[in-house]
């Protein structure tokens, strides 16, 4: 080798020691990954985690993470996508084909529902809404053209909690008395994000796969966009590590390691956000503006019985619920007033998402959103609250001087 500097800069012989270790795991970035020689490249694999070829297909930083949200959830392999939003593109684009019919709840987080109409559509794949607290409803719709029967606990915004059970049970049964040498069976997935693989086993209920927006509680910091989907059957994993490399959806390795970090105080975050959820949940229940208080935890809620049968266990007789309510005032506040009342809040940030430091609040119109919205919920207005990790009397505090306003006090 010459001595010309730009060549040894890039061919440097210096190999760091190996023995290196601290609390935080090194980060790994790469594209082009070496291959000691042509033989090596020929017959690495990157699918069962094995190998590294391409940065795309893997790092010892994505490797590491996949395997610990697949603890997380309860699973056996792990795929990593660019946003929570991707991970449930990524479960329809691998698993419908054109006449294939899907099942999401009518509470589903609306842009799964919007891709499904908008653009799994062009594909000649047809869609149903389901009422998810009405078996009956459920059982109606599901067909033997229906390949994936989507599930969402608790609901988006209006926080029922479904029979998880009850729904993958009737599916098994489907595809018991439907699925053949010529029939392909319907698939379960759960968008898990609620729960972070922490309220509730999804895989001893039945599901085939879980989705969960890592944006929410893996982060923590309100700063990173990623999904993940996690399955237990190996053949749905090859479908979906295909469908990973044809689409090329890499994370970027930063994000990666923001996760990895996240996880590490993702328990005692989502227990302190549950618990101040709780306390503000209740003072609001005695609100003069307040028709209804929306939390899966509270015994009124809808699901109310569903939550406790799957998230109350003896280890945790109080159980996990989120830090995440929504709030339905009386009838005779207008949308105007209901708008004012969140933009008067200070600590509340409006913005989407959840799982940060920051406490968010938004306004929905429910009867906008739903074709199956119970009547408790019709001409009323909803708003939704994300508890961050503040001073549960500041953000009372915070509440009760908004309320005031609207001619409504009567916080503790």
């Amino acid at each position: 080798m010459s001595e010309i500097k730009s060549t040894h800069l890039i061919h440097h012989p210096y190999q760091a020691p190996k023995e290196f270790e601290s609390p935080q795991a090194p980060l790994f970035k790469a594209s082009t990954v070496i291959f000691p020689n042509v033989k090596a490249m020929k017959d690495r694999r990157w699918q069962n985690k094995s190998a590294y070829t391409y940065g795309l297909h893997g790092t010892p930083s994505t490797f590491t993470l996949e395997e610990k949200l697949a603890t997380l959830e309860g699973g056996k392999y792990c795929t990593l996508m660019p946003s929570g939003l991707s991970a449930l593109a990524h479960v329809n684009l691998a698993f419908l084909i054109s006449g294939d019919h899907v099942l999401v709840p009518d509470n589903a987080y609306s842009p799964n529902i919007s891709l499904l109409k908008h653009l799994m559509s062009n594909y000649d794949i047809t869609f149903t809404r389901y009422d998810p607290m009405s078996m009956a409803d459920f059982k109606a719709k599901l067909s033997k053209r229906t390949r994936v029967v989507w599930l969402e606990a608790a609901g988006s915004v209006t926080m029922e909690f479904p029979d998880v059970l009850g729904l993958c049970e009737a599916t098994q049964a489907h595809n018991a008395a439907y699925v053949h040498k010529d029939r392909r069976p319907s698939l379960i997935a759960l968008d898990n994000t609620w729960g972070a693989g922490l309220a509730f086993d999804a895989f001893k209920l039945g599901v085939d796969m879980t989705v969960h927006a890592l944006t929410k509680y893996p982060s923590g910091g309100g700063d990173v966009l990623m999904g993940s989907v996690v399955c237990k059957d190996h053949g749905i994993a090859q479908a979906l590590c295909n469908a990973h490399m044809f689409l090329g959806t890499g994370v970027g390795p930063h994000d990666v390691d923001a996760i990895l970090k996240g996880l590490q105080s993702m328990v005692l975050r989502y227990e302190a956000q549950d618990k101040a959820a709780r306390i503000l949940a209740q003072a609001l229940m005695q609100e003069d503006a307040v028709a209804e208080v929306l939390h899966p935890a509270l015994p009124h809620a809808r699901g109310h019985a569903h939550w406790k049968a799957v998230c109350v266990t003896p280890q945790r007789p109080e159980g996990l619920a989120a830090g995440i309510f929504s709030v339905v005032f009386k009838s005779e506040y207008s949308v105007d007033q209901v708008e004012a009342f969140c933009d008067r809040l200070k600590l509340f940030k409006i913005g989407y998402s959840w799982g940060g430091p920051m406490s968010l609040v938004l306004p929905y119109d429910i009867t906008s959103m739903r074709e199956f919205a119970a009547e408790h919920l019709r001409n009323r207005q909803v708003v939704r609250f994300c508890i961050g990790l503040e001073d549960t009397q500041d953000l009372l505090d915070d509440l009760r001087q908004s309320l005031k306003a609207l001619g409504s006090e009567r916080l503790l």
